[in-house]
């Protein structure tokens, strides 16, 4: 929504909010499910069983597919493979190890140059990722590929824990449903047209939490589903002015890892299971927890590669390095050895869940791969979390590398948060960069983006630059 027709919404009563959000509802809802898409669904969870050489086999079709149209009918492609030949190098197009990785500034700066020639761009889809960087990513996808992507989220989002598309649940996630300036209820808007509850994520304060409650009772909210720092943020504070929301069947985490401690405080508020998920507007990647708490790819979105930090060579299975992706879905805009800007690390092929399923394993996501603490001996440091331990007061905290020798780390306490509070944090932060100057600074907020998030983790240092990259940033929430 561009900005005049978001300050004229912004500027209905409550109502007619709710009216223009259940007509775009419907509007998505006819993009997103049809006539198919309960087959669809059954095709997904039987494909889940299938031995390693099958989903080797159909993956492989499906690549060729895909990198064959590319150079014919992909403008871009075309024009490095043309370069490629007239440098005399004649590498195999069906090779994908020949293709160069595909950097998100690329993809930015020349968007219209990724779609097929054989596409009509005013009757696709346009989705426009949400950047920090005021520059986002611009998507265009057919009503097929987003049919098919909608598909595997009811198989593999909803289905495996007992949800449907018909029932009704919140989200908290990034749109300004609300005005942020807004003082009075109600901070959130009913969209009919998806059964959808949309709870603004830039209202939570300690003071609302009872109205956030009550709306997901009065609602009749089957489900809960949002970013991992909104809904920990919200179960903090139902924890501590101990409310009783209404009995959920679960709640999902998206568009942020899920840290140990916002689960556990989700877990306590809403009396539900948690599961945590990962994707992307690309439709490149994807993931979801099963029943065992494992995540598990998808294998019919995208051919997934992990290499080095400074090197397009592969790690090993096991280990941490950036995410590249060949997306398998969107035919009419192929990415190709895309880099995400995640750092992953994904399981050998053949390792087996609990669950039974043969999907992979992702092992862990250590955040965008901008997230990451250089230290004086070079190495890259993720997962800064534990710092953030559960016995320690606070209400939300930031990593900010200054320099090679100084990181600031800004708290924003609960009333018990002392000095030794502060100690316990500087010593945390040591214990996993070494011996750097670390500082801690007590604020009363600490800002989200314009699309509802806020970075975990900033480095200042050159080499670790950020405004290239599309953030999906992480909330530290205390318990």
């Amino acid at each position: 929504m561009n900005d005049s027709l978001l300050k004229l919404y912004q500027s209905l009563p409550y109502t007619l909010r709710c009216l223009v959000a259940t007509v775009r509802g419907w509007q998505l809802r006819s993009w997103r499910y049809g006539c198919e898409t309960d087959r669809l669904v059954q095709d997904a969870l039987e494909r889940e069983h299938w031995s390693s050489e099958k989903w080797k086999a159909w993956q492989e079709e499906r690549l060729q597919f895909i990198l064959h149209r590319a150079v014919a009918k992909v403008p871009y492609y075309r024009e490095i493979w043309e370069e490629q030949n007239a440098e005399s190098r004649k590498q195999k197009v069906s090779d994908l190890r020949n293709w160069p990785v595909l950097k998100k500034a690329a993809l930015r700066g020349r968007p219209e140059a990724f779609v097929a020639e054989d596409c009509v761009r005013r009757h696709m889809f346009c989705e426009h990722t949400s950047g920090s960087t005021g520059t986002p990513l611009t998507i265009w996808q057919s009503r097929k590929t987003i049919q098919a992507w909608y598909a595997l989220f009811e198989a593999r989002w909803r289905e495996w824990y007992g949800l449907s598309r018909h029932d009704r649940w919140a989200i908290m996630g990034g749109q300004l449903v609300t005005p942020t300036g807004q003082l009075r209820l109600p901070f959130w808007v009913w969209n009919s047209g998806l059964h959808q509850l949309y709870l603004s994520s830039y209202h939570l304060r300690p003071e609302n939490a009872t109205a956030y409650v009550q709306a997901l009772g009065d609602h009749e909210v089957i489900y809960l589903w949002g970013y991992a720092s909104s809904l920990a943020t919200l179960a903090r504070d139902i924890l501590d002015q101990g409310l009783k929301p209404p009995p959920l069947r679960a709640a999902i985490s998206n568009a942020e890892p899920l840290y140990a401690h916002q689960r556990e405080l989700i877990r306590r508020a809403f009396g539900c299971r948690v599961y945590n998920t990962y994707g992307m507007s690309e439709m490149v990647s994807a993931a979801s927890e099963c029943e065992a708490g494992k995540l598990h790819l998808w294998p019919e979105v995208g051919i997934y590669e992990v290499l080095h930090d400074d090197e397009d060579k592969p790690v090993d299975y096991g280990e941490t390095g950036r995410l590249v992706c060949t997306g398998l879905l969107n035919r009419d805009m192929p990415l190709i050895r895309y880099a995400v800007g995640d750092r992953v690390a994904i399981a050998p092929p053949g390792e087996t869940c609990e669950c039974g399923r043969t999907l992979p394993i992702l092992l862990s996501v250590e955040g965008r791969s901008d997230d990451v603490i250089l230290t004086p001996d070079g190495r890259r440091i993720g997962r800064l979390d534990p710092v953030f331990k559960g016995d320690i007061p606070m209400r939300e905290g930031q990593i900010i590398q200054e320099s090679l020798e100084l990181i600031r780390v800004l708290v924003v306490p609960a009333r018990e948060f002392t000095e030794g509070h502060e100690r316990d944090l500087i010593a945390a932060v040591r214990e996993r960069v070494g011996d750097l100057e670390v500082q801690v600074e007590r604020v009363s907020e600490i800002p989200r983006s314009a699309n509802g998030k806020f970075r975990a983790v900033i480095s200042k240092v050159n080499g670790n630059r950020t405004a290239d990259r599309q953030i999906n940033h992480v909330q530290i929430t205390g318990t």
